[in-house]
């Protein structure tokens, strides 16, 4: 028997669609104060141009390319969940943590490069927002990762399976905020 919060709909949705969209808008507050105050601060520095030299902006689009490739197998284990096949659904969702953790890895050999580097987090300003940035978007990611695990553990029983389409709308969410971090710390230099 499922809890009556999975079964009721508000605001002419099901709850848990509606929880979903709720925690994204305040995640958009989240980013967005932080990107704006970036960008605000970036331009009216202009000795960031010589620190943000110093990401690697080879490491940044590979990391896009990893996203933007588990986003498609998102899409495809939604598809498969609507059509009832949990065990594939499972599959494709299990593609897709491996794409997260796969950025989280790429993530942790570029972060021990640039600290041995001696770009901290201490080290000015731009490194501040830098990790700060990558860092709660990684958060995200990683959380992204854990929930789709539950998620893909249910699904493989063919149970749950709308909680298919609320994870990847979540990690859609995590895919466009890197669209966005992406030019902003490795291509604007």
């Amino acid at each position: 028997m499922r809890p009556i919060a999975n079964t009721r709909s508000a605001a002419g949705m099901p709850t848990g669609l509606l929880a979903v969209w709720w925690v994204i808008i305040s995640e958009i507050v989240i980013f967005g104060g932080l990107l704006a105050s970036y960008i605000m601060h970036r331009l009216a520095h202009d000795a960031w141009t010589v620190q943000a030299a110093h990401t690697n902006t080879w490491i940044g689009a590979f990391n896009t390319l990893v996203l933007l490739t588990s986003s498609l197998s998102a899409v495809l284990a939604h598809k498969a969940a609507e059509e009832g096949n949990g065990p594939k659904a499972a599959k494709l969702l299990g593609a897709t943590m491996c794409g997260g953790a796969l950025f989280i890895t790429v993530k942790a050999f570029e972060w021990t490069h640039e600290i041995h580097a001696g770009f901290t987090i201490t080290s000015n300003t731009f490194w501040s927002f830098y990790y700060t940035a990558a860092g709660l978007h990684a958060l995200h990611v990683i959380a992204g990762v854990v929930i789709m695990g539950i998620v893909a553990n249910a699904a493989r029983k063919n149970q749950e399976l709308h909680r298919v389409e609320l994870i990847g709308i979540y990690w859609h969410f995590v895919d466009v905020v890197w669209i966005f971090l992406f030019p902003l710390l490795y291509i604007a230099k």
